[in-house]
């Protein structure tokens, strides 16, 4: 079969072919491509969108429910949840603190809680009969910007070699049970895993990258009548204003320290607490009685002076964890007193709530005593977890822990009487601290 021959066309003709008419065509055809590759574009962001079950906005209360179509390419499609991998940028410009919750039942939870072999029990609430599991799938969305992905692996790369050590209070604890259950399912192999106590300290290690998270029980800050992690006075408080270098040799050498202290100065109706100058060793012991507020406050003074003297600078980078909120005053939320948290199972979805019953001015007094340490090239960053954590008023383990006292006949009547609505379930908020705390590791 001979081509068909393409017969010549003089200048003149040619000339023809690129009239009006002409170009009337391609524009139309170029108009139509550009319609059915806008039809494309929208379809596949309409299929991005589906991966999202349910996205809580707080602005209207207005919860919206897509159901994915196809599981399958849902779940191929995980990475991609609304947030990248990495941060946009490394600059303070973006604020992670403020933000809503999002339910998302795709990349969350970042763990298994009946999984987790170092979990403990006063917060395993699935484990103890919690059977509803929202509280373990939502997930925080900074306003403007993403938190970045957590990678356990790369955790425990730059780790490697290093000691992190959190140091305060059983929230704190409850942060370090949280990061471990994080970054020990990424080790498989049991034998390269390890969890030690030893009196006030905890210690896990990942054995192949010679990397060591610990936990240390220093609720006070300063040596106190309630170094025992065990057997402690809750309502009869005594620090000692002088004294640090017990606690502070355990934390020396560590590479990463993450401070708490918060709920052991709260003050409780007309309480107060004592401060003691001197020892009785010595004979020279005097008993001052302060406010709780100013207990903290010497506590951060002497924390500082420590820092500053002590601190190499080239090494160490210290923390200070924000104010854990309880939500045990269920009219915060227009719920009834007598309720605290128990049998709540959503956020609290009002715009930039803080309940009253929170004291903001505590971190505000911390971050003015640490501000001092910047000129001697001292940084203590703020893990400001505060206003996210207000929202979840049902991320609390309530009844749904590990009693280590039989309860009363009055108190199984009346559960609320003994709700926990100061610790925290996990997987759920402590899991997004931590997310706070490799973002600063990792990228600032």
């Amino acid at each position: 079969m001979k081509p068909e021959s393409i017969p010549k066309v003089a200048p003149s003709k040619m000339l023809a072919l690129q009239s009006p008419v002409g170009l009337r065509t391609v524009v139309c055809y170029l108009v139509v491509f550009f319609i059915v590759a806008s039809s494309v574009i929208f379809l596949f962001d309409r299929g991005q969108e589906a991966q999202v079950q349910m996205l809580v906005e707080h602005e209207n209360h207005e919860v919206k429910v897509d159901a994915a179509e196809n599981h399958d390419h849902q779940r191929g499609n995980e990475a991609e949840v609304q947030w990248r991998t990495e941060l946009q940028d490394s600059g303070e410009e973006c604020n992670w603190s403020t933000g809503r919750w999002v339910y998302d039942n795709v990349s969350r939870p970042l763990y298994s809680g009946l999984k987790c072999a170092f979990m403990f029990p006063e917060v395993a609430c699935d484990k103890y009969g919690r059977k509803d599991v929202m509280y373990q799938h939502w997930r925080w969305q900074p306003h403007g910007c993403d938190l970045p992905r957590f990678n356990a692996t790369k955790l425990l790369e730059k780790l490697r070699n290093k000691r992190l050590v959190f140091v305060g209070d059983s929230v704190n604890r409850n942060q370090w049970v949280s990061l471990v259950c994080m970054v020990e399912a990424s080790i498989p192999d049991a034998r390269l895993k390890t969890r030690i106590f030893n009196d006030s300290l905890i210690s896990f290690k990942a054995l192949e990258y010679n990397a060591t998270i610990d936990f240390y029980w220093s609720p006070l800050l300063l040596e106190s009548n309630s170094d025992n992690p065990i057997i402690h006075r809750v309502s009869y408080r005594i620090i000692r204003a002088d004294r640090i270098e017990k606690h502070a040799t355990v934390w020396k050498d560590a590479d990463i320290i993450i401070f708490n202290s918060y709920l052991w100065w709260r003050k409780q109706k007309d309480e107060t607490m004592k401060v003691m100058y001197g020892s009785f060793e010595d004979g020279d012991a005097k008993l001052d009685e302060v406010e709780m507020i100013d207990g903290f406050e010497i506590a951060l003074k002497k924390l500082t002076e420590w820092l500053g003297e002590n601190i190499d600078k080239n090494k160490t980078r210290i923390f200070f964890a924000g104010s854990s909120p309880t939500h045990s005053w269920a009219s915060n939320w227009g719920g009834e007193d007598r309720n605290k948290c128990l049998n709540e199972t959503e956020p609290i979805y009002k715009v930039g709530y803080k309940a009253p019953t929170m004291d903001y001015s505590m971190m505000a007094k911390a971050k003015s005593y640490f501000t001092t340490l910047e000129n001697k090239g001292i940084h203590v960053q703020i893990l400001n977890i505060t206003e996210l954590s207000d929202y979840r008023k049902d991320g609390h383990p309530t009844v749904y822990r590990r009693q280590f006292v039989p309860l009363t006949k009055e108190q199984i009547a009346n559960p609320a009487s003994y709700a926990d609505c100061t610790h925290w379930c996990l997987p759920g908020v402590p899991d997004v601290w931590n997310e706070f705390l490799y973002g600063y590791l990792m990228h600032k």
